[in-house]
């Protein structure tokens, strides 16, 4: 349940709130062309997509679009919490950058639809938020072109953090929100270092749910399909390149050149140099 609740308004729209809660807490997003960045600022939540869920606490963040649905928080050890909540809305975005959007709103060219991601404790965004606080205890000092300013400078920190990647593919989903198969997810990611997980995330699904999917899909779980066709790529780049065997399992994602001279013994009954020097009757012909 909400036992306080305060907000700041620019250009008319809710730009940002504080919420006070105490269990039981539950919040289901609607779906609406907006991001939300949601820190905590006391006590811990939970946040769920679908099956999948994430823990937030104290001093960290999560920032979120709402373009889609199945995303909701909970309170999470039974104790009250504080959030605070900044919203980026894509028309004031428009009017406050009236040139052109910084880059972290820009068109990215990775395929994925991943649409949240946690962002760990940032000193600077912590001393951002206690700017904000200042306001909520002084509403008079309120002014849009202050509130401008806040809005520009959370864009710029966020810009800066760690998790600067991902959070350009969750904001520029809001002027550029392409969707994209599971097929073409998989396919832009298979030579890539990515594990199980974090294709998931680019499809916007739990791990759970992106098992059953490739299943379905594949008739074959996601490690095996992608291990297999990583194989298949390196075999036939042992026939049609002079690179490394080492660079040829890097390139088509494997880390580890014992794993992949494993992975591909395993396949072809014959190591990645037995199969470059001798390649089978089926290749050499086709």
């Amino acid at each position: 349940m909400v036992t306080d609740y305060k907000k700041i308004d620019l250009f008319g729209k809710t730009f940002v709130q504080k919420v006070d809660v105490a269990p039981p807490f539950e919040y289901s997003f609607p779906v609406s062309q907006q991001a939300c960045f949601l820190y905590m600022l006391k006590g811990e939540t939970q946040f769920h997509r679908y099956d999948d869920h994430i823990n937030i606490p104290t001093h960290h963040a999560l920032l979120l679009n709402c373009l889609d649905s199945g995303k909701q928080i909970k309170d999470l050890n039974n104790s009250n919490s504080e959030i605070v909540i900044v919203t980026f809305h894509p028309d004031i975005l428009r009017k406050i950058y009236e040139r052109e959007l910084p880059l972290i709103f820009q068109k990215n060219d990775k395929i994925t639809n991943q649409s949240s991601g946690k962002i760990n404790n940032d000193f600077l965004i912590q001393k951002y938020i206690e700017g904000l606080l200042f306001y909520f205890e002084n509403p008079s000092l309120i002014n849009d072109e202050i509130l401008v300013l806040k809005l520009k400078e959370i864009i710029l920190l966020l810009s800066q953090t760690q998790n600067a990647a991902t959070i350009q593919v969750i904001l520029s989903q809001l002027f550029s929100p392409t969707a994209y198969t599971f097929k073409e997810i998989i396919a832009a990611n298979l030579f890539s270092q990515a594990s199980v997980e974090e294709l998931a995330q680019k499809t916007n699904l739990s791990t759970s749910s992106f098992k059953r999917e490739s299943k379905k899909i594949y008739n074959d779980s996601p490690a095996s399909y992608i291990k297999n066709k990583r194989l298949e790529r390196a075999a036939e780049l042992l026939l049609i390149s002079d690179e490394r065997i080492t660079d040829i399992a890097f390139e088509c994602g494997f880390n580890d050149l014992a794993n992949f001279t494993k992975s591909f013994h395993d396949k072809y009954g014959v190591t990645p140099t037995g199969y470059r020097t001798n390649p089978p009757e089926y290749t050499r012909f086709s």
